[in-house]
């Protein structure tokens, strides 16, 4: 078996799983996690506590909607069920009484949710209460609820309480939001946003960020650049994680098996969290991505790690009409797990691999079980061996769930390549992948042209990528000229208001370089060829399995070519913190005053005033947003020149689906580059933000606000 580190998706399974094991901790707990290339669909026996008679307890599972959401993320019914969850209910939902079952709560420490609970309670709807609050309850709210369990005299009913520390939500291995919801951006920039919705919007975060490092069960050193909420956050956060290691003996981390002489050890050895202000590049959350899970999010609007699309509910007669169907993306999905980051018309290759070698491994077992295919091993025959036979049907549960997976992926890329097409996705990529280069003539011309794509929104996601990415001054002539192109292709240009306000400052922080690897444009012809000519398997394939002869019409016309290796800005800036020696001069230089803060220091460590007086400031210019927050703590050169090999990545006001993909690249790509030193040296970016929001959600739900409050 390979060996891995653990993931935060991992350290978060472990803890939901102790929760569902009523806080008994596994009988044999695994320090790393199996390699998801290898896993085949199938769900890990589980080793539920037994009561007293030797059966397992079964109980009930009620959660809030933060609660349903972590759980939903990595765990699926099934799992629960082999932890003893028979049934799982809402807390707001009206509920039967079911007394002879214990409950597990899984919800966050409101008022509103404990006093669900004390109703529950006092209604005896179950039998035992084991309460699991999502981050800590604060004092004052547990001592009110303590009060109401007395007087109600119900304390009896309660087996535990717990502050679990996982209001977060964990999409990938190493992707998290902390499920603030989409309007943060505009919260953190609006002027008409209040004090009191900011400042718990803060509080919000900082226990999220909390949660997360007590998960992965190390103190990082923490770097943010000045001003602005990033600052805020960071000051915050230094000052609990301070006061959690200062007011408590057993603390968090002095408990977290080997990782926590880590927590303890030189800071190089611990990882560095960076936390930056979506500001500092707007630009990936409108781009154009030409990988899987970025194309899965943007045109088919995963959520929770699920997707609808429309299919026809008969392939072989499509008069018959269309449906709905939903499909969960899980660690257990194999292709998902080794092609996510991959550029699409790789995966296409690769459905077409997968699919071969399902073909060739069933007519392998049919052969030698003396059947001519996989149903008929389920019926008697006299010819069958029977040794091959018991060897196929103990194989057969795991090519099912393969060919399962490989159908649904196969649906999947049609739907994409549908949208691909339709929308010219692959041209808005290409695009986009030489911005600069486009002049406001071009520009002018695209934006005019009805034949490029039938999504308006896409014409004005390209156009502020270059307005955002260009040198060339732009006249208020020439933005009327853009605004009525745009205007006459359909898009609602309400966002270009704020975007003219916001261009200087985020021209001053972007750092997109040039592709680092030049020489990958040699290969001509295997980066531009049409998508066709990779996919004429993929073709035969997808109409072999009943998905329709349609398929070739949808692929033609589609380019094939691979994304140039590009770092944008978050990338650069991680690499300039994680390894200044290899980082290029300019993102040292924008990265050269970042503010640090060491928890475990005496002295690394700032100042702040409360948000609401920080936001009176508006340092920055930009309308509404958090200004400079006063002293804080600067690096000392040693510091600044510090490496790590572990980083916390956090943005403020939303994450994209493309900077993870992109610090993932990075990461794997350096850690490849580096060769094996020492220790096994093995480069590893966990990327976070307060929601994942892809590009039509920002640009209509909070830029187009913003733009509305300032005309």
């Amino acid at each position: 078996m390979v060996m891995h580190p653990q993931s935060l998706r991992d350290r978060q399974v472990a803890s939901l799983e102790k929760i569902l094991n009523l806080n008994h901790a596994s009988p044999e707990p695994s320090t790393v996690h199996h390699d998801p290339s290898a896993a085949n669909g199938l769900i890990p026996d589980a080793t539920p506590i037994l009561n007293a008679d030797g059966d397992p307890i079964w109980k009930v599972l009620v959660f809030d909607n933060l609660g349903r959401d972590v759980i939903s993320s990595v765990l699926r019914v099934n799992d629960l069920r082999g932890w003893g969850v028979t049934i799982h209910l809402s807390l707001n939902s009206p509920r039967h009484p079911i007394p002879d079952v214990p409950v597990l709560y899984l919800v966050e420490p409101t008022p509103a949710n404990l006093t669900l609970i004390n109703h529950d309670l006092s209604k005896n709807l179950y039998s035992e209460a084991y309460i699991n609050f999502l981050s800590s309850i604060p004092r004052p709210l547990m001592e009110d609820f303590a009060a109401q369990i007395a007087e109600a005299g119900t304390a009896e009913n309660i087996s535990q309480v717990y502050d679990q520390y996982l209001n977060f939500i964990v999409a990938e291995p190493d992707l998290f939001s902390l499920g603030l919801g989409k309007e943060t951006y505009w919260a953190l920039n609006s002027a008409n946003a209040k004090d009191e919705e900011i400042d718990l919007l803060v509080e919000r975060i900082v226990s999220g960020l909390f949660s997360v490092v007590v998960t992965m069960g190390v103190i990082p050193i923490i770097r943010c650049p000045r001003g602005g909420a990033a600052e805020m956050i960071a000051a915050k956060l230094d000052r609990k994680l301070r006061d959690h290691i200062l007011n408590s003996k057993d603390n968090l981390f002095s408990n977290q098996g080997q990782r926590s002489s880590a927590s303890s050890a030189t800071p190089s050895s611990r990882p560095v969290l960076v936390i930056v202000d979506r500001n500092v590049d707007l630009i990936p959350m409108l781009s154009h991505s030409w990988t899987y899970q970025s194309l899965v999010h943007d045109v088919l609007k995963m959520h929770l790690n699920r997707i609808t699309i429309d299919t026809l509910i008969d392939e072989e007669n499509p008069s018959k009409g269309r449906t709905k169907k939903a499909y969960d993306l899980t660690s257990k999905d194999f292709f998902w797990s080794r092609n996510a980051g991959v550029p699409f018309p790789q995966v296409a290759e690769d459905i077409d691999i997968e699919l071969t070698k399902y073909k060739d491994d069933a007519n392998d077992i049919t052969q030698k079980a003396g059947a001519s295919s996989l149903e008929d091993l389920q019926t008697d025959n006299p010819n069958t061996s029977a040794q091959h036979l018991k060897a196929a049907i103990t194989l057969l549960p795991e090519l099912r769930e393969r060919k399962a997976t490989l159908d649904m992926h196969m649906n999947i890329a049609t739907a994409l390549l549908k949208g691909i097409k339709d929308r010219q996705l692959d041209n808005f990529f290409q695009l986009e992948e030489s911005i600069t280069k486009q002049t406001k003539a071009m520009m002018l011309e695209l934006l005019n042209d009805g034949a490029k794509g039938n999504e308006p929104l896409d014409k004005l996601r390209l156009f502020i990528i270059w307005f955002l990415s260009t040198e060339q001054e732009v006249s208020r002539t020439d933005m009327e000229r853009f605004e009525e192109a745009l205007t006459k292709a359909g898009a609602d240009t309400t966002a270009l208001v704020y975007v003219k306000k916001v261009r200087e400052v985020t021209r001053m922080t972007m750092m997109t370089s040039a592709p680092t690897q030049p020489a990958q444009q040699s290969t001509g012809g295997e980066l531009f060829r049409g998508f066709s000519s990779i996919s004429n398997r993929l073709t035969d394939r997808l109409a072999s399995g009943a998905l329709g002869t349609n398929f070739e019409n949808l692929i033609s016309g589609v380019k094939n070519f691979l994304p140039v290796n590009k770092d944008i800005t978050i990338t650069k800036i991680v690499e300039s913190l994680m390894d200044p020696t290899s980082a290029s001069s300019s993102a040292i230089a924008k990265t050269e005053d970042y503010l640090y803060f060491d928890p475990r220091s005496a002295n690394a460590r700032g100042t702040m005033p409360a948000p609401s007086q920080a936001r009176q400031q508006q340092a920055s210019g930009i309308p509404g947003a958090l200004g400079s927050l006063g002293p804080g703590t600067q690096a000392s050169f040693g510091q600044r020149r510090q490496g790590f090999s572990e980083a916390i990545v956090f943005t403020v006001g939303g994450g994209s689906m493309d900077e993870y993909g992109n610090l993932q690249d990075w990461a794997k790509r350096t850690s490849a580059a580096s060769g094996p030193a020492v220790g096994g040296l093995r480069r590893r970016v966990v990327y976070g933000s307060t929601e994942i929001v892809n590009a039509e959600d920002f640009v209509v739900g909070e830029l187009a606000r913003l733009g509305q409050e300032g005309k």
